[in-house]
């Protein structure tokens, strides 16, 4: 399979700006970039630098002002809120800093919910199978605030990679963990992304993290800088 074949994802010009008193403020600043099959990129910079920003866009949570981002050969930017999403559901997975779990729910109907939602059969196997494959088959009947942050972020991975995504977005993943764990989190997750070739959108500040993707994109005042990973 060539290259272009297996580009999943590319941003080409992107521009975003808001509203603002005196006019238009320009966040983002012709950005373009892609990101193939199985491929991990780290976008990193300063708080402000538009990250969080570009990761929106990019997963088409929002739409950009200028530009085009293409989806799995779908232009993010002729949909509408609800085509977007369900171009998403069942292909794309995401991790958040904050986790993101349903606190009237378990680890395992966290992750079942998620698998349901898209749709897919056995979804309670599928589950299962996920919170082993991050060590928490002890912990399938525990609700989030009966577990650890870092064990409430292994929850968050399954949820994300037990529907098979082709694509994940992860946003600040260990940022709200210590060193150690932050540490046995990422192992995770890159585990989970050579295993699945699962192509990873990473955004963070942390370059020791950054510098375990493929490639890295540095963010200065809503522009890229790019720059080879160390590994």
């Amino acid at each position: 399979m060539n290259q272009t074949a297996r580009v999943l994802l590319s941003a080409e010009q992107l521009g975003f700006s808001i509203a603002a008193p005196d006019g238009p403020l320009d966040i983002l600043h012709d950005i373009s970039l892609s990101v193939a099959r199985g491929e991990s990129l780290a976008i990193v910079g300063a708080s402000g630098s538009g990250k969080t920003t570009l990761l929106g866009l990019l997963a088409g949570l929002d739409r950009p002002t200028r530009g085009r981002v293409t989806l799995f050969g779908r232009d993010l930017t002729a949909m509408d809120e609800n085509e977007r999403a369900r171009l998403r559901r069942g292909q794309v997975g995401f991790v958040f800093q904050s986790f993101h779990l349903l606190p009237s729910l378990t680890a395992l109907d966290n992750v079942m919910l998620a698998l349901e939602m898209a749709g897919i059969k056995s979804a309670r196997n599928r589950a299962l199978e996920a919170l082993e494959q991050v060590g928490l088959s002890h912990r399938l009947k525990h609700y989030p605030r009966q577990l650890s942050g870092g064990e409430q972020q292994r929850v968050a991975i399954a949820r994300a990679f037990t529907v098979r995504p082709r694509l994940l977005f992860a946003d600040e993943p260990t940022g709200n963990l210590d060193a150690q764990t932050g540490s046995t989190v990422a192992d995770l997750l890159f585990d989970l992304n050579r295993r699945h070739e699962t192509a990873l959108v990473l955004v963070t500040h942390d370059m020791q993290l950054a510098h375990r993707c493929g490639h890295i994109e540095h963010m200065h005042s809503g522009r890229l800088v790019s720059r080879p990973a160390t590994v």
